[in-house]
């Protein structure tokens, strides 16, 4: 099921014009929801929006406001807002096409189905998607979504286009930064070649439906007992000691390997000695 598209507009290459809709990719994840309750009656709780000097106060008295400075503020309407109109409010307009490579996975967002909006749209949806497709391009543009302007990155999936919301730049912080602090501290060869062959161990293809939130299992396990009165606590094992005194030995106890064993000295003198020549 598609829902209800998050946005509705045109896709605009160059000239070429076909009316599109945006739809989210993904499903909000979790089914375990707490309610807030009174711990007497176990009532749901109503949050009452309050104004702290004259008590509560009714949604429609509610206003937009952006502070300028300390409790100052500029009032805005919803119809100021909706008056703000770029071409990216009504229209994506692919400005650029670039490598797939180019773009740091860091800035990639939200995933988007870019849908053609009738059926008009399919011969100029079709020829935008087979040239991307052929060239082995990403397309970049922009559209105005939550009173925002974002950058969008589409390339072709099977018969369709699926954009990305990509962070704009002011969102990123600079990972030099976050870095500045680790030591570059050459790490040994013997152990880097180790854990090259534990990575290769464990290295296959990439099944999402492997990966299943165990955190939310335990919960719903954990409901389910208390729903049968069973007032039981749901608990995980305890982690491991993952206090590393030798790494050289941890390393090799990943690899399903021992240390090897140094010859006894009844062994040594039982082997054939080799001849000089």
């Amino acid at each position: 099921m598609r829902g209800r598209p998050t946005w509705q507009g045109h896709l605009k290459l160059s000239l070429v014009t076909c009316p599109v809709a945006l739809y989210t990719a993904t499903a909000r994840a979790g089914d375990v929801h707490f309610h807030m309750l009174s711990a007497k009656t176990h009532n749901r709780i109503r949050m009452i929006p309050t104004d702290p000097e004259t008590g509560p106060i009714e949604r429609d008295d509610i206003v937009k406001g952006y502070e300028i400075e300390k409790d100052r503020y500029v009032i805005v309407t919803d119809d100021e807002i909706d008056a703000v109109r770029l071409e990216s409010t009504r229209t994506i307009d692919i400005e650029r096409f670039v490598d797939i490579a180019d773009i740091d996975r860091i800035y990639w967002d939200e995933p988007y189905f870019l849908l053609p909006d009738g059926k008009l749209a399919l011969e100029a949806y079709a020829v935008i998607r087979e040239a991307m497709r052929r060239t082995k391009r990403i397309a970049l543009g922009r559209v105005v979504m939550h009173t925002r302007e974002r950058l969008l990155a589409i390339e072709p999936r099977d018969t369709g286009l699926i954009a990305y919301t990509l962070r704009s730049h002011d969102e990123v912080r600079d990972p030099d930064e976050a870095f500045d602090d680790v030591p570059a501290k050459k790490a040994d060869p013997a152990m880097v070649e180790i854990a090259e062959k534990i990575i290769a161990q464990q290295s296959g293809p990439f099944d999402p439906s492997k990966f299943t939130d165990r955190y939310e299992a335990a919960l719903k396990k954990l409901i389910a007992e208390k729903e049968k009165g069973k007032g039981r606590t749901v608990a995980a094992p305890p982690p491991a000691d993952t206090k590393v005194v030798d790494l050289m030995a941890a390393l090799r106890r990943s690899l399903g390997q021992s240390a090897p064993k140094r010859e006894s000295a009844a062994k040594r003198k039982s082997a054939p000695r080799k001849r000089a020549s």
